[in-house]
């Protein structure tokens, strides 16, 4: 935590009071028509109002954006509103970390800098309350597919991006989003991706961990496998699900427009 975000933690005297840990992922914005967008812009923006009241910690798990690239000095138009939101989560104490999905290569460090918000491209583990977390945002799991493995190493190569950073900003955005739509095309027929992940998780599992927490699959699932818990968060695009750790349990709940504050 920098000290901007101490200074305003001792203000709000509610730090001690947090002890809950939020998940979600898979907003994908920047897909769907402009008032389509913003009413999820909004909805997410509600929700992390209402996380403040007694967050300690949130973990985005991939794909916020539909598409996300940091030039230098420039990036992608719009969302202040949520980037807003965003940064009042921070300045009031609360972690933020942002693990990143298929869509997030390429996060240079806005979000660091600017919103003061962790960013993590690989997945991670972290002990919270005495319990094993591993977090992934689940992509790349799927036993038979090479071929995205191989995208992925050629997405993330560093002189790949150097190249895809001198296109004019929107060109690289009208190629990127063509290439987002044809890889949803693709990833629906895959009907055997649930039961891969599972079987990623239950790995892990057996390694120790206590929870597996991904996204990636835009379906929520609670499964408990063995001695764990492995939750999918699903997406906000159709289920607005999320998970909120309370010390002890992992709950997957849907954010219901109109009945929170």
């Amino acid at each position: 935590m920098n000290k901007r975000h101490r200074q305003t933690a001792r203000r709000s005297g509610t730090t001690s009071e947090r002890k809950k840990i939020y998940f979600f992922s898979d907003a994908h914005l920047g897909i769907g028509s402009a008032d389509e967008d913003r009413d999820k812009e909004q909805r997410i923006i509600r929700f992390l109002n209402f996380v403040q009241q007694d967050a300690e910690q949130l973990f985005i798990v991939g794909d916020l954006f539909d598409y996300w690239f940091e030039y230098r000095s420039v990036v992608p138009k719009g969302y202040v509103r949520l980037m807003g939101a965003l940064a009042r989560v921070t300045d009031s104490g609360i972690g933020v970390t942002f693990v990143a999905g298929n869509h997030d290569f390429w996060h240079r460090d806005y979000f660091v800098r600017e919103l003061g918000i962790e960013v993590c491209l690989d997945p991670i583990e972290r002990i919270i309350a005495g319990k094993r977390f591993y977090i992934h945002h689940g992509d790349g799991l799927i036993k038979d597919d090479r071929g995205y493995r191989i995208l992925k190493r050629i997405l993330r190569n560093r002189f790949n991006i150097w190249l895809f950073s001198l296109l004019h900003p929107d060109l690289a955005g009208s190629l990127a989003r063509w290439s987002s739509g044809t890889s949803r095309e693709y990833t629906t027929r895959r009907t055997y991706e649930d039961q891969d992940m599972t079987e990623f998780a239950a790995s892990r599992i057996q390694e120790g961990f206590d929870f597996v927490v991904m996204g990636h699959h835009h379906h929520s699932v609670l499964k408990r496998l063995d001695k764990g818990i492995y939750v999918n968060l699903g997406d906000w695009m159709r289920e607005n699900a999320y998970a909120v750790f309370d010390g002890g349990t992992l709950s997957l709940r849907t954010w219901k427009v109109g009945t929170h504050g």
